[in-house]
Parts: C-alpha cells; structure tokens; sequence
C-alpha cells in the first residue's frame, strides 16, 4: 500500500490531475446513464468538473484507510491494541502521509499541503477505528465457541544412576 501511495505521488501534476478528471467525468457520465438525464459533453464536463477536487480528496482518504487496515490487523494480531494501537498506526500513518508530501514537493507541478496531511490522517484514524471495532466484534461474539485453556503439564526427568 506505501508503495502505490509513494507512485502516486511521483506523478506529475497534470497526469495526477488528468487521472483523476478521468475518474471525476466517469462518475457524472454513469450518473447521467443510470438516471436517464441525457446530458451534453459540456453539462457533463462542468458536472466532472464541480467534484474533481472532491474525488481527488475521496482518493487521498481511501488510500491512507486502506493503509491504516493493512497496518492496524498484523498490529492487534500481535496483541497491540485499544489506544496503543491507535497511537502505533495512527503514528506510521500520520507519519507516511507526512513525508509523502515532503516527497511531492521534489515532483513537478506538485506540492506539499498540510491540509492534505488532515485529510490523509482522517481516512488512517477511520481504518483504525473499524480495525478495532471489527476484531473486538469477532472475538467477544457470543457464537463464537470459547478457545478452552491448555494447563501445561511440567515432568521432571528422574535421573538414573546405574
């Protein structure tokens, strides 16, 4: 996930702009399909053009979610969790997004943005949350057959002496 979010970042800033009209003009089209409003290529363009920042925003947000996920299960598998989990991802996301500003600052019609880093940090905390709430949820199921405890049993070898 850091890696597609570092690629991301290393485009230009009129393919990343480009992309993601692409996507915004998408949505108004199928929009346009599905409710059956028949609009021109300029209707549509303008109506892409109205959500573009939006979706550039969505995409941000869902990127650092997903991140937030594939960080925050191997962390309560390891038995980190409640507020030291949302401190320990919240910290390595929080940081990533960070210093994938810092990255964009080196690449062409980009920039660094704090508020970026908000938003970037709102979508991680949002995939933490539903971490926990997920594992928490399954584990004190009440369907869920309880796990039962294992005494372990110590012998002492008897030496022998011959």
């Amino acid at each position: 996930m850091m890696y597609l979010i570092f690629s991301f970042s290393a485009q230009t800033g009129e393919v990343s702009g480009e992309l993601s009209y692409k996507i915004s003009y998408k949505i108004v089209e199928i929009k346009s399909e599905v409710l059956h409003q028949e609009k021109s290529y300029d209707e549509l363009y303008y109506e892409a053009d109205q959500i573009h920042f939006y979706v550039r925003k969505a995409a941000h947000m869902t990127e650092y979610f997903l991140l937030a996920i594939a960080v925050s299960f191997p962390l309560y598998v390891y038995r980190v969790r409640g507020f030291w989990l949302f401190l320990l991802a919240g910290i390595i996301c929080v940081g990533f997004a960070g210093l994938d500003e810092y990255h964009q600052s080196f690449v062409a019609g980009r920039g660094p943005s704090v508020r970026d880093v908000c938003i970037d940090s709102s979508g991680a905390f949002i995939g933490i949350i539903l971490v926990q709430l997920f594992c928490w949820s399954t584990l004190h199921n009440p369907d869920t057959p309880k796990r039962r405890k294992v005494k372990k049993v110590t012998t002492r070898k008897k030496r022998r002496r011959y």
